[in-house]
């Protein structure tokens, strides 16, 4: 019997966390051929989402995918993230939350080679306090936007 990975479980706590606190409970995924997302929306491989009850729709958080709809640019979407891509969870507010290392299937082509260019992404996501820093300021100069890119840089 294989067991699943505890990432699914920490990534449905920190949601429900969020929503019990009043915050805005926001993901950080890297974008691949298996993450379905709005196009033109991502950023250097990434995209960060408003997980929020109010800006999504069905949302479903199991063990291998996270699924629902939102809207972007007044569009409904269906998004798609595979949990492997989530790069961290957070309160947009005020920061706190979890990062991850990004997750590689070793069958995967190039999976080395995907590794070694993440290292210096994985590095930026664990310093989450740079991270908070930055989102604060951005929030302070700007009024909330639907999400258009990555704001979280990953770290290694």
């Amino acid at each position: 019997m294989s067991t699943v990975s505890t990432k699914p479980y920490l990534l449905r706590a920190i949601w429900e966390w969020c929503v019990d606190q009043g915050f805005t409970p926001y993901l950080a995924t890297l974008v691949d051929d298996n993450t379905r997302v709005p196009p033109g929306y991502a950023r250097d491989g990434q995209i960060v989402l408003n997980l929020s009850p109010d800006a999504t729709g069905q949302l479903k958080m199991d063990n291998e995918y996270i699924s629902f709809q939102g809207r972007f640019g007044g569009v409904a979407h269906s998004l798609v993230i595979p949990v492997a891509n989530v790069i961290a969870i957070y309160a947009r507010e005020n920061g706190q939350g979890m990062a991850f290392e990004p997750e590689f299937d070793a069958e995967d082509e190039g999976s080395e080679e995907q590794a070694e260019a993440g290292d210096a992404d994985v590095d930026e996501a664990e310093d989450m306090a740079g991270v908070t820093a930055a989102l604060q300021r951005e929030q302070a100069e700007a009024p909330p936007r639907p999400p258009r890119g990555s704001h979280l840089k990953v770290i290694k």
